[in-house]
């Protein structure tokens, strides 16, 4: 993809202060995207990610730390960014997750994961997507999972939100499949499903597997992907935020609708 091919756009990253968010938004910067973080992140956390990205190219940075477990913060999140321009790119990745079986699941944690993970996309997409059908061009990238597809135990709300987000995506996707033009670039929605990628969330897996191995890190990562991930290799969060980039490129314009599995053949088997 060219440097022109994202210049003159902005794009909205959730969760984009660590892991593959940041990645995303620092691919979309070095792109020529004008970007704006979001993230609850640690002191100095913020600044750093948007120091991150004027190196990497972004011609703006806007960041903001809304609690995406409240509706009322998703809406003046949107706001916020609206305030500075046009959204033309949407990026739903912030995500957290609680690993526990059905039956000792908190209520609480449902609601949060459900909040964050799902309920947040749908509102962003709410109000986002009909302007960027007013303009022609948009692209949302849902960052689902590998369990938007398939199942796994003790990851029930995780799951039910990461499926219900690919089948949020696919009806907006329908929805707005016939607004903008090819010379425009059209509004698509789409999905990206990561297997196993080293990031923070899964960080406790990784010791929980180390601990009960008596292990060290690298063995437990080889353990937890032989039960699933036929490469037995993990991704890196620069090599998801590649796939975001090419789904963002105008002449994607056709490809909306889809739930690309980035798993090393988890979802083959």
């Amino acid at each position: 993809m060219s440097t022109s091919d994202l210049q003159g756009r902005r794009a909205l990253v959730t969760g984009s202060v660590q892991g593959i968010g940041l990645a995303i938004a620092e691919a979309l910067a070095a792109q020529g995207a004008a970007v704006v973080l979001h993230g609850l992140a640690r002191p100095g956390e913020l600044e750093a990610a948007r120091a991150a990205l004027r190196q990497a190219g972004a011609p703006q940075v806007d960041a903001f730390a809304h609690d995406l477990r409240q509706p009322d913060q998703v809406e003046a999140l949107v706001n916020a960014a609206l305030a500075g321009g046009a959204v033309d790119i949407l990026v739903n990745n912030a995500g957290i997750q609680h690993t526990a079986a059905l039956a000792q699941m908190p209520r609480a944690k449902w609601d949060d994961i459900l909040a964050v993970n799902l309920s947040a996309a749908f509102d962003t997409m709410r109000l986002l997507l009909p302007r960027m059908a007013e303009a022609g061009y948009g692209r949302v990238v849902n960052i689902a999972s590998v369990h938007g597809l398939v199942a796994s135990v003790q990851k029930a709300p995780y799951v039910a939100a990461k499926f219900g987000l690919v089948g949020l995506s696919r009806v907006a996707a329908l929805e707005y499949a016939a607004a903008g033009l090819r010379a425009s670039g059209g509004v698509t929605v789409n999905c990206v499903c990561p297997g196993w990628t080293e990031t923070a969330i899964i960080q406790p897996q990784i010791d929980a597997r180390a601990a009960a191995l008596g292990a060290s890190r690298d063995d437990a990562i080889r353990d937890l992907l032989r039960e699933k991930q036929p490469s037995g290799r993990t991704s890196l969060p620069q090599e998801i935020a590649r796939v975001v980039c090419w789904l963002c490129e105008p002449a994607a314009h056709n490809l909306t609708g889809a739930s690309i599995p980035v798993d090393g053949g988890w979802t083959a088997q």
